[in-house]
């Protein structure tokens, strides 16, 4: 890490919603999938910091700018009998690419896992990016190439739900 950039991983708080929304749509545009973004701010402060918030998050900073961010969640491990995260988004804006922000963004999730004592620290990573992938093994990650992830959208998951 640069020691003459500083930089700082801190919990979001209800006024960094719209620098999260910022980071969420650079994210979808660079994962070529801007088209799908229709959060709002309203979304993201009830499911962040709402009676029952869905999901938490972290912001990487390099003085007062926003270098990137990680979403993330609890799942739960039936086999293991023990919770773990899964990390949503992970993202480091390009300009701060290469300076050690998203290995910590990672190792922060790692310690909050181990804290919390979680059994694992998951995610999903297109299968095109291969500068993310290289990034996750050199890291220790390894893919789980016999599972498929299946997911139910729009009018499919309100016909699922209406049988």
């Amino acid at each position: 890490m640069e020691s003459s950039n500083p930089f700082r991983i801190l919990p979001a708080r209800p006024e960094d919603i719209g620098t999260l929304i910022s980071l969420i749509r650079e994210l979808a545009e660079f994962e070529r999938l801007l088209h799908e973004v229709c959060i709002t701010a309203e979304d993201l402060q009830a499911h962040l910091f709402g009676p029952r918030p869905y999901c938490e998050a972290a912001v990487v900073w390099v003085g007062d700018e926003a270098a990137g961010f990680a979403l993330w969640f609890h799942n739960y491990s039936t086999f293991v009998g023990r919770p773990g995260l899964y990390l949503e988004d992970l993202y480091v804006r390009p300009v701060f690419r290469g300076k050690g922000y998203g290995e910590a963004l990672l190792t922060h999730l790692a310690g909050l896992a181990v804290e919390r004592g979680c059994a694992r620290l998951e995610w999903s990573v297109l299968n095109w990016n291969q500068r993310a992938i290289g990034f996750y093994k050199k890291l220790g990650a390894a893919p789980m190439d016999d599972w498929t992830v299946y997911r139910v959208t729009g009018d499919a998951l309100i016909s699922l739900a209406r049988k």
